[in-house]
């Protein structure tokens, strides 16, 4: 290697701008462009099915449910992730995580479920039990360097 090249990322990043990652908003944090993009496509496609459920309040129920527990867990994601490893509060939004992605499990194997013959529905339910515990095992029971 060169002596005038930089030998780590950071430095390479620090001598030339424009490889600098996202911009940052007025907090200091980067800005997520794809997370906008993705919020943006998630809020069209919700508001296109209310508007198709030609007034169907399951339909819509079942939308704006899903929705506010999707925007509501990326929230708790986002906030986990900017905890420390330390804090209880830590441990309060691993569990509020673990039951909004439990809820949308439920939900989305209901809508499931309610279209399939019952053979196939015990399997969909099977599956969503199985990812519920599972993500519950995952997040509060294992733990880092034991053996299962």
């Amino acid at each position: 290697m060169r002596s005038g090249q930089p030998k780590h990322v950071d430095e390479a990043q620090l001598k030339y701008p424009e490889n600098r990652p996202t911009p940052k908003d007025r907090k200091g944090h980067e800005i997520p462009w794809l997370t906008v993009v993705g919020f943006l496509f998630l809020t069209f496609n919700s508001g296109m099915a209310v508007y198709r459920s030609n007034g169907d309040l399951g339909a819509i129920f079942f939308v704006a449910f899903s929705y506010m527990d999707l925007v509501s867990l990326f929230y708790c994601l986002r906030w986990y992730e900017s905890t420390p490893p330390e804090s209880r509060r830590r441990e309060h939004l691993k569990m509020a995580v673990w039951l909004q992605t439990t809820m949308l499990t439920a939900a989305f194997s209901y809508k499931v479920a309610a279209i399939m013959p019952f053979p196939v529905q015990v399997l969909v339910w099977s599956m969503a039990g199985t990812t519920v515990l599972g993500g519950f095992y995952a997040f509060f029971l294992h733990r880092e360097g034991t053996k299962a």
